[in-house]
């Protein structure tokens, strides 16, 4: 009688035991893991004069189209954004979410920043600021404006020399033609002509210091092959850390052991097991 009730006693703790443990375990799991990337902040000039329509449906929005298919195309890129006039703010920090950088693309407008001109070194030096924490093996600028630096307390050049000493590659794109140029309509509706020029200098020595490259684009074609070009540089491997969902097994292979165990202690005292020792 002894032994029964002891069988019994096992079997009801083991029972018990199964119902607590018999879920699988479910908990998140960090993974680091090494990835191909770059990191790449575009500096987008959005002062009165990125408002010329030279460029359809003007020179911003054509900026802002092709900054979206620049994005599009890239895989594990760090990107952040910065935009300028007559100061320089950075709009959004390095990051992989390409949904919000094409949120804040969509975003972007003139009156963003209140003082007029175009502050190139303001531009370049927040740009430094935010990348010169970076790891990357490659740190890339672009630096999109219609080149004539007329506001800002910091030098373009000293701005780039600055850039370059935190190994900041910088690749420079000045957009607009020269000449008689459309710049809003009349009381009438048709385009007013204005006259426009355009200084090529600082922005080649930015490029130049900054090890990159220089480019003049002129119509809309010419811009988004510029940023197709861009988009074939070399990539450096940057370190990810994602957290994913993982599932424990463990407690569901147990709880087979532990019922089949159970019938084995029933099938010892059975009549079935009587007859076999007979």
């Amino acid at each position: 009688m002894d032994s029964d009730f002891t069988r019994t006693d096992t079997i009801v703790c083991t029972c018990a035991y199964l119902n607590s443990v018999g879920k699988t375990t479910k908990n998140k799991r960090k993974v680091e893991q090494w990835t191909e990337g770059i990191d790449i902040m575009l500096a987008i000039d959005i002062s009165q004069s990125m408002q010329i329509e030279d460029f359809q449906p003007n020179r911003l929005e054509a900026a802002k189209n092709v900054a979206r298919d620049f994005i599009k195309g890239r895989l594990q890129d760090r990107i952040g954004i910065v935009v300028f006039s007559g100061d320089a703010f950075s709009l959004a920090p390095l990051t992989t979410d390409y949904d919000l950088l094409n949120a804040y693309l969509n975003d972007i407008s003139f009156d963003m920043i209140e003082s007029r001109g175009t502050a190139i070194g303001s531009a370049l030096a927040v740009v430094t600021n935010r990348m010169r924490e970076s790891e990357s093996k490659s740190k890339v600028c672009i630096l999109l404006s219609d080149g004539d630096n007329t506001a800002g307390n910091i030098d373009p050049i000293t701005s780039a020399e600055l850039a370059a000493a935190y190994e900041i590659k910088m690749y420079t794109i000045v957009v607009g033609q020269e000449g008689m140029v459309p710049f809003g309509k009349d009381y009438f509706g048709r385009p007013n002509m204005v006259e426009n020029t355009i200084d090529e200098s600082t922005m080649r020595k930015i490029a130049k210091i900054g090890s990159g490259e220089f480019f003049r684009v002129t119509d809309n074609e010419a811009l988004k092959n510029v940023f197709s070009r861009i988009d074939q540089y070399e990539r450096a491997e940057i370190k990810e850390t994602r957290f994913k969902d993982t599932a424990d097994y463990y407690f569901i292979y147990l709880q087979w052991a532990l019922a089949f165990f159970i019938l084995w202690i029933f099938l010892k005292s059975s009549f079935l097991s009587n007859i076999l020792q007979d």
